[in-house]
């Protein structure tokens, strides 16, 4: 299977195009917890997502981590590509949150093609202007919401993720999703448990009342 057909413009390439995506594109498999992408020095190309699930989230000066967005399956990734955009630098990470496996195209092969293709140069800022709203959204929710609301949400979202209200995951790494210390993550988990929202165990979280979840995030 030609799983660049994946792109939702790859019928609207030429022929040749085509062939050298397909011929210079090639998969790769990553294990739980393993760094795909780290910084702006690293350009391996664009990634397009075949199956798992990655995170992709920067490092502060005293070493937190705060996710930006997550990559689920036939999802794109043009920051690991980010040197193939001569004027945007991006200091972002990527890691497998599970087992993954991606299609990875080269930056330059991806670059020439782009330089010359009127609907793959659409598409990539398309997909850009995904990622920065993405970052936007995160600005507001850091900035704006207060963090009980912004755990509830968490937690609710990880439930649809996982399709389960157990959820495997430590308090340190909600931190690091949330950009939070753990010991934040550890006070409000507990509040949430007191309110009879969650119950903890050691490594799970079992979600007792969503509508309870949901009205923290709606007040």
């Amino acid at each position: 299977m030609n799983y660049l057909t994946y792109l939702p413009v790859f019928d609207k390439l030429t022929k040749s195009q085509q062939d050298t995506l397909t011929h210079s594109a090639y998969v790769r498999k990553f294990n739980q917890k393993e760094l795909l992408h780290n910084g702006s020095q690293d350009c391996m190309g664009l990634l397009l997502v075949l199956s798992g699930q990655l995170r992709a989230f920067t490092i502060s000066d005293d070493g937190r981590e705060i996710t930006i967005y997550r990559l689920f399956e036939r999802d794109i990734c043009l920051f690991s590509a980010s040197c193939i955009m001569n004027s945007i630098q991006f200091d972002i990470a990527i890691t497998a949150e599970k087992d993954t496996e991606v299609l990875i195209i080269p930056s330059e092969v991806y670059k020439n093609i782009m330089e010359v293709s009127a609907p793959l140069a659409n598409y990539t800022n398309e997909v850009m202007a995904d990622r920065f709203s993405d970052v936007m959204w995160l600005i507001n929710q850091v900035m704006w919401k207060s963090f009980d609301k912004r755990l509830a949400d968490f937690l609710l979202n990880e439930a649809n993720i996982e399709g389960s209200n157990t959820l495997k995951i430590t308090h340190e790494t909600i931190g690091n999703h949330l950009g939070s210390p753990r010991e934040v993550v550890t006070r409000m988990l507990k509040y949430f448990v007191n309110e009879g929202l969650i119950a903890l165990s050691r490594g799970t979280i079992v979600i007792i009342d969503k509508k309870g979840l949901e009205k923290i995030i709606n007040r």
